[in-house]
């Protein structure tokens, strides 16, 4: 960059030229192009979501709608709206997911005869560039045009924040919707359209093909439903989803998921942990050290958590046990930069030369990450004071 720009204005200037210049004058320019997005293709010219968008609460959902031509069942803590396809804005069978805290975290759109997708050639481009997360038989009676079992493909893609999944029959000429569904990112699973209370809404139930291989059943939670939602419900609010951090509601809501109890020790060792890190954020840091060391009881040897346990050690003042723990996850972890950042400014007051040693395998190993500008600074202005 410095051989093509004397200076910072320099680059300035050209950069706002590049803005404004046609595609034809990027060959002049110097700087280097964005990089790519790592984000998957997502473009559609279906739109669904048209009667409402996620993190909408669900009062304003309701306004004005004739909650007569509604039907609102249990969704576990929560509540599932219901609009018939005559109904709805889409044309397909709507639902429509309220968590207890009223937000709409995902929604459903189901065609039990299938959308031919011909008239939109953008999703099935975006189609095309998916690689299917699951390719499966499914039995959709209700399809009198195609075969009683039929090839189908479920996709995934998304954004920062939010997962889109359909299941797409595939056809001679065109393929067939039958499912899609939008979701906050912690409400994928919960939400996928091949979980078996969706499918059973488009499967048929022709058994004359019972004789043949078929995976249409659909797929079923291995932990309590409370408990995955519950926790869900933490990762939202926790991660500020729709907007807004809230550890009130994500501390509450990640105890709630331990108390209903997961049998995967993974999952459960992370329960702990983010309610910990709640906890933190909350000021409650002695709750915080015990939640995250019942953690490492369950699931040992975690370098994120350990490295979480030293912060919270070193906001306790017990500067020792800060400095063991992140010694612990560099040491099963050592290209873990946070870790290391973290353990240099843990060895300043005790071991300059070990400090110095860490910062700069810190700065090596962050070269040429954008996210880490703002601690390599850091980083590079400690060591320059530690080496005078």
């Amino acid at each position: 960059m410095a051989s093509c720009f004397s200076d910072i204005r320099s680059l300035s200037r050209v950069v706002l030229s590049l803005s404004a210049l046609a595609t034809g004058l990027l060959s002049y320019a110097c700087a280097a192009s964005a990089p790519p997005s790592n984000l998957p293709a997502s473009a559609s010219d279906l739109i669904l979501l048209k009667s409402g968008r996620l993190c909408e609460k669900k009062a304003a959902f309701l306004q004005g709608r004739e909650t007569a031509s509604l039907r609102r069942d249990a969704w576990g803590s929560g509540e599932e709206v219901r609009i018939a396809a005559s109904q709805s804005e889409s044309g397909a069978e709507e639902s429509f997911f309220f968590d207890e805290d009223g937000f709409l975290v995902g929604a459903l759109f189901t065609f039990p005869t299938g959308l031919n997708l011909k008239p939109y050639p953008v999703l099935r481009d975006t189609l095309t560039q998916l690689k299917p997360t699951l390719e499966f038989y499914l039995n959709v009676a209700q399809l009198a045009s195609r075969t009683n079992l039929d090839t189908s493909a479920l996709y995934m893609t998304g954004d920062e924040k939010t997962t889109t999944q359909y299941i797409v029959l595939s056809g001679a000429d065109f393929p067939s919707l039958l499912l899609a569904s939008f979701s906050l990112d912690p409400y994928t699973t919960l939400l996928s359209p091949r979980r078996k209370e969706f499918l059973a809404r488009v499967r048929g139930t022709d058994k004359s093909n019972s004789g043949l291989r078929t995976d249409s059943k659909g797929d079923e939670d291995k932990e309590l439903f409370p408990a995955l939602q519950q926790f869900a419900r933490g990762e939202a609010a926790h991660l500020a989803y729709c907007g807004t951090r809230d550890d009130d509601i994500a501390v509450v809501a990640y105890q709630k998921a331990i108390a209903h109890g997961f049998s995967n020790k993974v999952q459960l060792a992370e329960a702990h942990h983010k309610l910990g890190l709640a906890l933190k954020r909350k000021g409650q840091l002695e709750e915080a050290r015990d939640a995250i060391q019942q953690s490492l009881v369950i699931q040992p040897n975690r370098p994120e958590v350990l490295n979480n346990l030293g912060d919270v050690y070193r906001e306790l003042g017990d500067q020792e046990k800060a400095r063991k723990a992140f010694e612990k996850a560099v040491t099963l972890r050592p290209n873990y930069p946070l870790a290391r950042f973290n353990l240099a400014e843990a060895y300043e007051t005790v071991n300059p030369k070990l400090a110095i040693s860490e910062y700069e395998t810190y700065l090596a190993l962050v070269e040429g990450i954008p996210e880490e500008t703002d601690r390599a600074t850091r980083a590079k202005q400690r060591l320059k004071e530690l080496t005078r």
